[in-house]
């Protein structure tokens, strides 16, 4: 049940918002099960309530609606559920408040009867922040549940006044499929650092053309505040970039979900808790992680036979550390836990991490974290995770095949690494939109390799920056960029592959290796 119509009627977005807050409390959907909001014949599907909400006010005295028939939703974002084979939320923003809010939804585009209420998180920027102060932004989420595992489905969103089974709407539908029931092929994508660019969106185009399963951001999403310091000090904040991002990601995210992570620069301290009450508003991802409300950004999820692990290394970074230690540690024993996991799973084959700031990378800007190596790269190479992703770095920079902060394998361009022995790849997929930065040594990559014995660097430690020489640099491309995964999964006793692969705003492949892993 959502807000009985006599009060929505009467009711602004805000006040919708904090009924359902109060009626379907996290301690009522743990004593009860699956709070839903309607449930369908048949139990295709049944919408959950989301009780966890953003903490961004309701504009003072309340906020006035207009005819819903003159507003048209945008920004539509999917996002998997705990449990990708039944559960997708479906997101999106409208530029003014509206009233009754909701999704529809059915296999066939001409059978919406199924008609589910949506959740409003308004977010109200304080007075006197950056540009788009004393403004309300208003974000919704229809989360749904006991979907069909492998099953594609049609949508609609809309309010009072907007209903998007009307015939002159059909173009706003959208589709999205499930995750199969079963192992098969699939292909996933990457990259970090986009914002709102040429470029930007340019990537977006062609990761749609990847036909991916889903997509990894791995922080830095759309640079509403531009410093990244994660202060309140900081200065250039507009929250109304985030309009802008969400516009230009349309195209691809109302199709592919876009699972994202935090960087720096999504720390916007203006909203709690930790400066993450504005990601709270705008995402709705899976809350299995260790701390769904201090840590929304932290969390797994497993298609077919691959697990997915999104971390904030917020909590780590010596560099940026504005929320260094948020977690108290909670955060590694949870991936720890996740990861011992998932390597007892006989049905999962590989391990894919991913998040912001850099285990290794020879960047001049950033280059490497210190708090990731010393917190999390011990247990990538304990439970021999096959891939580690991060962005951070605007660049593409891809190493050989790391053990004990050492080269224990060449992996050149179209090579074959085997974690199980010998040890972790890192990718630093961060060129996806915002301004590209620089090598201190020459770029290297497919039809342009350049070997060099050793790259001068720095790591990022407690109080400062510490120089290195480094040997696991191996592929270096400066300009943008993204990465593609192929999955293929095997029969037992046979090799199961990732076939990795970096590709150029340009449509070029600029690097390409494979992760080999006996399937159980």
């Amino acid at each position: 049940m959502g807000v009985p119509e006599a009060l929505a009627d009467r009711m602004s977005m805000a006040e919708q918002h904090e009924y359902l807050r109060a009626r379907f409390s996290r301690r009522t959907m743990i004593r009860g099960g699956a709070v839903t909001l309607g449930a369908v014949a048949g139990g295709v599907f049944v919408p959950g309530a989301t009780a966890r909400a953003a903490t961004p006010n309701r504009r003072p005295g309340g906020t006035d609606t207009v005819d819903g028939a003159l507003v048209a939703p945008f920004g539509r974002h999917l996002a998997y559920g705990n449990d990708p084979r039944t559960e997708m939320t479906v997101s999106w923003q409208v530029p003014v408040a509206v009233t009754k809010p909701f999704i529809r939804i059915g296999t066939h585009p001409w059978d919406l009867s199924h008609k589910i209420d949506a959740e409003p998180r308004p977010l109200h920027t304080p007075a006197g922040v950056g540009a788009s102060g004393d403004h309300t932004q208003y974000y919704l989420h229809a989360r749904l549940t006991r979907l069909k595992p492998g099953r594609t489905y049609y949508y609609g969103v809309g309010h009072a006044g907007f209903d998007p089974a009307e015939p002159h709407l059909a173009g706003t539908l959208g589709t999205f499929t499930t995750a199969p029931a079963r192992s098969e092929p699939f292909t996933f994508t990457a990259f970090g650092d986009q914002g709102v660019s040429y470029h930007g969106l340019a990537n977006d185009a062609l990761i749609l053309a990847q036909n991916p399963a889903f997509h990894l951001h791995a922080g830095d999403i759309a640079y509403g505040d531009p410093a990244g310091q994660g202060k309140t000090s900081d200065t250039g904040f507009d929250s109304r970039v985030w309009d802008q991002f969400l516009y230009q990601t349309e195209s691809v995210a109302k199709q592919v979900p876009w699972m994202v992570a935090y960087g720096n620069h999504d720390m916007e301290a203006w909203y709690s808790p930790n400066g993450y009450g504005g990601e709270q508003a705008r995402w709705q991802l899976p809350d299995n992680g260790p701390d769904a409300d201090h840590l929304p950004g932290v969390y797994s999820f497993v298609h077919g036979n691959t697990a997915v692990i999104s971390l904030d290394a917020n909590d780590i970074s010596f560099e940026i550390p504005a929320n260094l230690g948020i977690s108290g540690g909670t955060q590694t024993r949870w991936l720890e836990r996740q990861l011992k996991k998932y390597r007892a799973d006989r049905d999962i084959d590989f391990v894919v991490v991913f998040f912001h700031h850099c285990a290794y990378c020879t960047s001049t800007a950033h280059a490497s974290e210190g708090g990731v190596r010393d917190e999390w790269v011990p247990l990538f190479e304990k439970y021999t995770v096959d891939l580690v992703i991060n962005g951070h770095n605007h660049v593409y920079e891809r190493t050989d095949v790391i053990k004990g902060g050492e080269v224990a394998k060449e992996l050149p361009i179209g090579g074959t690494a085997h974690p199980e022995s010998d040890g972790v790849v890192y990718v630093t997929a961060g060129a996806a939109g915002k301004s590209l930065y620089a090598f201190s040594a020459e770029q290297s990559y497919q039809g342009h390799e350049k070997d060099v014995e050793s790259v001068s660097s720095f790591v990022c430690v407690d109080g400062g920056r510490q120089s290195e020489d480094v040997a696991w640099s191996r592929v270096r491309y400066l300009d943008y960029s993204f990465l593609r995964v192929d999955v293929t999964p095997a029969s037992r006793g046979r090799l199961a592959t990732l076939k990795v692969r970096g590709i150029a705003e340009t449509g070029e492949t600029v690097d390409h290796f494979t992760v080999a892993r006996r399937a159980r």
